[in-house]
């Protein structure tokens, strides 16, 4: 199913230990860029996170903020440093004998000093944290795959409206390209009568001149690869994924032939369509780059 690159999701598991919650918001980019924001303590999980992620999604910047709250009173535990505390007092003492000054340190004193006294976090059953973030990460993103498909589906029926619209206007090219060479026949004609003020003309040699003109400005190949691009494109809106890439190549394509069409023209009615043509095959590209 045709998915956008704009997508949101948002889960959280809770538990009597912790409490995580994930959020996923994307925009468009050119590949999958995931920017992922979460607690230290969750650092280790960053390649499994990144890993399931690419399971779910292949383009688009993709910003992942975790948040996790621990429940646990065991979390973390007051560390005493008997070492340092004694290495303290040491020092307070050589102090006291060598200045004469009063030894005054208190037990509250001596815990303020630095790392006397330190809070320690405890080692976490990995595997049972891990299996509490991956919860919410699959439900965040299937839910972030949800937006992502509903979004989708209008671009879909909205280009298929737009393709519909270039089909009937590359038809008004080839009904119209007849019409421009027997003008100029008309008007060719009439020069020659005019310049030679004779009714006998050669019609071989008219016929001649109005082949060589056709030939100048035909754009058959242009219109026929056109109708083959729309139908093309329509048929890659069918597929499942990965469609975004194949819908940019082609419309580069199907602007590449309205340029030719624009190129050969010398008839105002045509020149009209065909940039009526780019106009359309721009407004195409804009909304492909919205699809993953």
């Amino acid at each position: 199913m045709i998915k956008s690159m704009t997508g949101f999701g948002r889960a959280e598991a809770v538990t009597k230990e912790w409490k995580i919650t994930v959020e996923l918001k994307s925009v468009n980019h050119r590949y999958l860029d995931l920017n992922i924001k979460m607690p230290r303590k969750l650092n280790l999980f960053e390649g499994q996170v990144r890993n399931l992620m690419k399971t779910y999604m292949q383009r688009g910047k993709v910003d992942v903020f975790i948040t996790y709250e621990d429940y646990t009173a065991g979390s973390v535990a007051l560390k005493y440093n008997r070492d340092l505390a004694a290495e303290y007092l040491g020092y307070f003492k050589e102090m006291e004998e060598e200045f004469r000054l009063k030894n005054d340190i208190g037990v509250a004193a001596l815990s303020r000093y630095p790392e006397v006294l330190t809070m320690e976090e405890q080692p976490v059953n990995e595997k049972k944290l891990w299996t509490c973030l991956e919860g919410p990460l699959h439900e965040a993103c299937r839910r972030f795959v949800d937006t992502r498909e509903t979004e989708g589906r209008n671009l879909k029926n909205d280009l298929l409206t737009k393709l519909d619209a270039l089909d009937e206007k590359v038809s008004a090219v080839e009904a119209r390209s007849p019409e421009v060479v027997q003008a100029y026949r008309e008007k060719l004609e009439a020069k020659v009568h005019e310049l030679l003020e004779d009714s006998q003309i050669d019609d071989n040699r008219i016929a001649a001149e109005v082949v060589i003109y056709s030939d100048k400005i035909c754009n058959d190949e242009e219109t026929v690869r056109l109708h083959s691009h729309i139908r093309g494109m329509k048929k890659i809106l069918t597929e499942k994924e990965g469609i975004g890439r194949k819908l940019d190549f082609m419309a580069q394509e199907m602007n590449r032939e309205a340029n030719t069409i624009l190129s050969k023209s010398n008839d105002i009615e045509i020149s009209d369509i065909a940039i009526d043509l780019k106009t359309e095959i721009e407004k195409i590209r804009e909304q492909i780059q919205n699809i993953e």
